[in-house]
């Protein structure tokens, strides 16, 4: 089994450790408030998970899932992560959270991009931005199952995809392939494929869940169009 490392356990940290330590995955939590204050947590998820720092969750994990608000990315730290698969949850909200960057406000580049030139050594995919967290932990389903939902991902090494494809295989998702971090844009936020697709009712995005299968994302990925076409 792999170890996942964790740099963020809120909402989606906390979701994807839940699921990984389901799938028999170990887990390593990290904040930016220190391992202490994960303690409930740890306990919930049990003896497969341990609260450590950012760098010692990035040297342990197999998989390092990057879960913070985008103002904090160039926190992440870069030595332990090099030659490691990253996993970025980013999205960009620049009035209620993280402030403005220009080359995100004129689309010249995209929130995933920016973590990989902070993270040169290692190897960026884009997953789990575009589903509401509650959303992720109900949807999970075994393989095969019928009502099995899909999730977008991108990036620029086939090789770090097909891991990433393979973790969430485990956790209970098919993964759609969007292209490379460049196409990332495709299932941001304000987009069809970001959050739409896994909700019952369209008016209420965070309400009732639904599963969005690998054609439903795939439909929606097709049908996204940057914010200055909107």
């Amino acid at each position: 089994m792999t170890t996942v490392g964790l740099i963020g356990s809120g909402n989606i940290g906390g979701t994807v450790a839940r699921l990984a330590v389901a799938a028999g995955h170990d887990v390593v939590l990290s904040n930016s408030r220190g391992p202490e204050t994960l303690k409930d947590l740890v306990e919930e998820l049990g003896p497969r998970a341990r609260a450590a720092t950012p760098a010692e969750a990035a040297a342990a994990g197999d998989l390092v899932v990057v879960t913070i608000p985008l103002r904090a990315y160039r926190e992440v730290p870069v030595a332990p992560l090099a030659g490691k698969t990253v996993l970025d949850t980013n999205n960009y909200y620049p009035a209620e959270r993280d402030g403005h960057f220009p080359e995100l406000d004129d689309e010249s580049t995209t929130t995933s991009e920016l973590l990989q030139r902070h993270l040169p050594e290692s190897r960026v995919v884009k997953v789990f931005n575009n589903i509401y967290f509650a959303h992720l932990l109900t949807l999970a389903r075994p393989a095969g199952a019928v009502d099995r939902s899909a999730l977008p991902i991108a990036g620029d090494d086939a090789a770090a995809k097909a891991e990433v494809t393979a973790f969430l295989d485990s956790i209970g998702y098919d993964a759609v392939d969007a292209g490379p971090l460049a196409e990332g844009w495709r299932f941001q936020r304000d987009t069809a494929a970001y959050g739409l697709v896994y909700a019952a009712d369209p008016a209420d995005v965070w309400g009732q869940p639904a599963p969005g299968d690998a054609d439903k994302v795939r439909a929606a990925l097709a049908a996204a169009r940057r914010y200055a076409d909107s």
